[in-house]
């Protein structure tokens, strides 16, 4: 089997210790990192929102809980594949560092937001020492795409003029 098919979401591989683990939700990516024997470490929100709203629940959420879990429940229903994409702009630590740093921080809470400080930044955190996140850079950049087209029209006069009533 070739290189090209262990990266595909039909094979995603076996991964190792301290490989980034990239799972594909409806509109989102939840990352994890692995720790072996079939265990992750991720991120949770726990701003008491009900877990029936999980992916809504992380766009409003500031406090996130660190869990150790089976890659399985992650997962559940959905897609993953291993996915150490940062590894040529960032050397990855040492594997035992990785772990160690993983398995000191497992049960504490921790500070999130979903564009500075989301699941992505917490896992390359924790195998490369910088919190990075093409996630939230994206969203980052639609938003100011977003605001710069609005001012654009606004300015040029391209949005529609409110009639005004005079009751004078």
């Amino acid at each position: 089997m070739a290189f090209d098919d262990c990266f595909s979401l039909t094979c995603p591989g076996n991964p190792h210790p301290g490989d980034l683990i990239e799972v594909l939700r409806p509109g989102y990516q939840h990352w994890a990192l692995y720790l072996g024997d079939g265990y992750v470490v991720n991120i949770a929100p726990t701003d008491g929102i009900p877990s029936t709203l999980t992916s809504a629940k992380s766009v409003f959420s500031t406090k996130a809980l660190v869990k150790m879990q089976l890659l399985k429940d992650v997962v559940g229903n959905d897609t993953y594949r291993i996915n150490n994409k940062y590894d040529n702009m960032h050397p990855p630590l040492p594997v035992e560092e990785v772990i160690q740093r993983s398995e000191f921080i497992i049960g504490e809470e921790v500070a999130y937001d979903v564009l500075d400080n989301n699941c992505e930044h917490f896992v390359t955190l924790l195998r490369y020492g910088e919190g990075v996140s093409e996630q939230a850079n994206r969203v980052v950049s639609t938003i100011g795409l977003v605001t710069a087209v609005v001012s654009a029209f606004s300015f040029l006069g391209l949005f529609p003029k409110r009639q005004r009533t005079n009751y004078c």
